[in-house]
């Protein structure tokens, strides 16, 4: 699908990976909104992005919230073309250890971030690009999940990260299946290690420790470098219903 002209939708789109592939799109032709919670952020990007982009306040866990930036994006740019799930959390906790058995309330909040929210999104979107109009592909519409290679190699204290990405690579297939026939593709990606806002928060010597584990290169990744395959995601039509690590090799430890 031609990028150019087209509309996206990203969620945690303020920063880190999410702020990369708006930066791509945008530079390709694209409109752009931004569904964040960090509203200074999200309102300087979209600001800085110009008129291409538009920034909305969004907690996905929120149905409602989802469904009202659904329909602000189709009222300000006509249609939705191109969907890219970023927002997510980390939390980190033991099943059971001298803390205790895993905090189920942390554990429900993982699922309805990393799975429900971008459920939620895919599903109201989805409905949204069955109205437009075939491209010169015989497509609609272009979904990218983000899941992580934790997906695959979760470590210690990961359960809850690990089920809910894990999850999100579950459903790629089922999902593409379901929307084959109205020409929408989806595809997930599970980064390795990157240089998000959620890694800056470490010393840089940590930093440097885990870049050196990626066999090569041997460094965190860049987010552009996420960008250039949702580029490619969007971009290649025989792409779909598939799961693309993006991680330089790197296979985790448990620890």
């Amino acid at each position: 699908m031609k990028i150019e002209g087209k509309t996206a939708i990203i969620t945690g789109g303020a920063s880190g990976l999410g702020e990369a592939a708006a930066r791509m799109l945008v530079e390709k032709g694209a409109q752009v909104v931004l569904l964040d919670l960090n509203e200074e952020r999200g309102t300087s990007l979209a600001e800085e992005l110009g008129k291409s982009a538009a920034f909305i306040k969004t907690d996905i866990t929120v149905s409602q919230e989802v469904q009202a930036a659904i329909n602000f994006a189709v009222e300000q740019f006509k249609s939705i073309d191109i969907v890219i799930n970023c927002a997510g959390i980390a939390p980190g906790m033991k099943i059971a250890g001298k803390k205790g058995p895993h905090n189920l309330e942390l554990f429900r909040k993982a699922i309805e971030v990393n799975l429900i929210g971008p459920f939620d999104v895919m599903r109201l979107a989805a409905d949204k690009m069955l109205k437009n109009e075939l491209n010169d592909e015989e497509g609609r519409g272009v979904i990218v999940n983000t899941a992580s290679i934790a997906a695959f190699d979760g470590q210690i204290g990961q359960a809850a990260y690990a089920a809910s990405k894990a999850a999100l690579v579950g459903m790629t297939l089922p999902v593409a299946r379901d929307l084959a026939g109205d020409g929408i593709r989806i595809c997930t990606i599970a980064p390795g290690i990157f240089k998000t806002p959620m890694m800056d928060k470490l010393p840089e010597n940590v930093q440097e420790s885990l870049g050196k584990m990626v066999p090569f290169p041997s460094r965190l990744g860049k987010p552009q470098e996420f960008a250039m395959i949702v580029q490619q995601v969007i971009e290649n039509p025989m792409l779909n219903g598939e799961t693309i690590r993006l991680d330089g090799a790197i296979r985790l430890a448990p620890r």
